[in-house]
């Protein structure tokens, strides 16, 4: 009996492991920030030439877009990678540390960009074997929510038609070996908020609540997570939390004006709702208190990450073939966001979460400047991504 692609999968990583781990260590020390990923683009593009790809069009000027026609008829999969980094300066001692002051790859998408190049890899060696199409996606700008809205704007959907839509995103909460996924809201809505402070200012010796600005940022910040009292989903609660604070020019000067940035996160429509209304109260008894105006702007948002429960099915399936069917676990929904969203509201597809944690337990939170992960995690993203659409393309 011939030996099948998951038969194989063990050696075929065997083979692949290295080389993604040493992409990985190259990525990481140059990371790049949202649309501004040129030569990490330039890295993938010569990779996914060098096995053999199609570079399609990319309606981006970062990221990249490759097919790959298998020797036989079949479904058509897209594996989406993000490749941007944050602005976030290293704190570490990894050989591979960033080079680049206050930029960092703090939420692994250097693991997430060498591990679809390691599926590259992967399909490339059996192409001659596989059913279907195999189309990979590189997207930019995933931390600022905006990667993927722009991409489908530009027709990546249209030029390169699919069935399913599958990805990963890497965890230091959980160790190698782990895949967790759900049917259903896997991730929150993410929506972006600023809310300018405007107020009289004048002279830090004579201060005063009235219109001060500083005093009313102050007392916003912290009762940000109020707005969501309540609201959950699933046992998970929704958040809102602020994430810069900007105010003053000098030590002796209130001024006029001050900026507060944030993000909410909710699980369905009526909870945003219903969070902004109580957000709207909440600046209103600002501007009472201290005698300023705030005017609330909502930026960026990417709804919630949605999985189709046949795709789900599906990769968890095609994960128990490449790590301890004990290890591939059902998760709870999860307050972060990301724009995949935006592809699995269109395409039936699954996001899932690979864990990798560091042994000794010092990988860190994601986003914070000491956020690391243990090399092995490539090698479960990239079976188990392999697997679920090589599966996927002959279901």
């Amino acid at each position: 009996m011939a030996r099948s692609f998951t038969d194989d999968l063990p050696e075929l990583l065997d083979t692949v492991y290295e080389p993604m781990v040493e992409l990985r260590h190259d990525l990481h020390a140059h990371p790049e920030l949202s649309f501004e990923e040129r030569r990490t683009t330039q890295v993938v593009k010569e990779r996914l030439v060098a096995l053999g790809f199609e570079l399609r069009p990319c309606p981006t000027e970062t990221g990249a877009v490759a097919r790959l026609v298998g020797a036989r008829p079949g479904k058509s999969v897209m594996v989406r990678a993000d490749i941007d980094a944050l602005p976030v300066t290293e704190e570490g001692r990894l050989p591979y540390i960033s080079q680049y002051e206050g930029v960092m790859h703090a939420c692994g998408h250097d693991v997430h960009t060498a591990s679809l190049l390691g599926v590259a890899d992967l399909l490339a060696r059996r192409q001659d074997e596989l059913a279907g199409e195999f189309t990979l996606l590189f997207q930019p700008a995933e931390e600022v929510i905006g990667g993927a809205k722009v991409m489908i704007a530009g027709g990546v959907l249209e030029d390169n038609p699919v069935d399913f839509v599958i990805g990963a995103h890497v965890t230091s909460l959980a160790p190698v070996g782990v895949v967790a996924t759900r049917a259903g809201i896997l991730m929150s809505d993410g929506q972006t908020l600023s809310v300018h402070f405007m107020g009289r200012g004048g002279h830090g010796a004579m201060s005063t609540t009235e219109g001060n600005v500083v005093l009313a940022i102050s007392h916003l910040a912290p009762r940000l997570g109020g707005v969501v009292d309540g609201l959950s989903f699933e046992g998970t609660d929704c958040a809102c939390s602020a994430g810069v604070l900007s105010a003053g020019t000098a030590n002796n000067v209130v001024p006029r004006r001050a900026l507060l940035r944030g993000t909410l996160r909710t699980f369905t429509p009526d909870q945003k709702v219903e969070a902004i209304a109580r957000l709207r109260e909440l600046l209103l008894e600002v501007e009472l208190i201290f005698s300023v105006r705030c005017e609330l702007e909502l930026n960026e948002t990417t709804p919630a990450v949605t999985n189709n429960a046949f795709v789900a099915s599906s990769v968890v399936a095609s994960a128990s073939k490449v790590t301890a069917a004990e290890s591939v676990i059902t998760f709870p929904p999860v307050t972060p966001s990301d724009d995949v969203s935006e592809f699995l509201d269109r395409v039936p597809g699954c996001y899932l979460f690979v864990g990798g944690a560091l042994a000794d337990g010092s990988s860190g939170m994601h986003h914070s400047p000491d956020f690391a992960i243990d090399d092995r995690a490539c090698r479960v993203a990239a079976g188990v991504l392999a697997a679920s659409a090589v599966d996927l393309a002959q279901s």
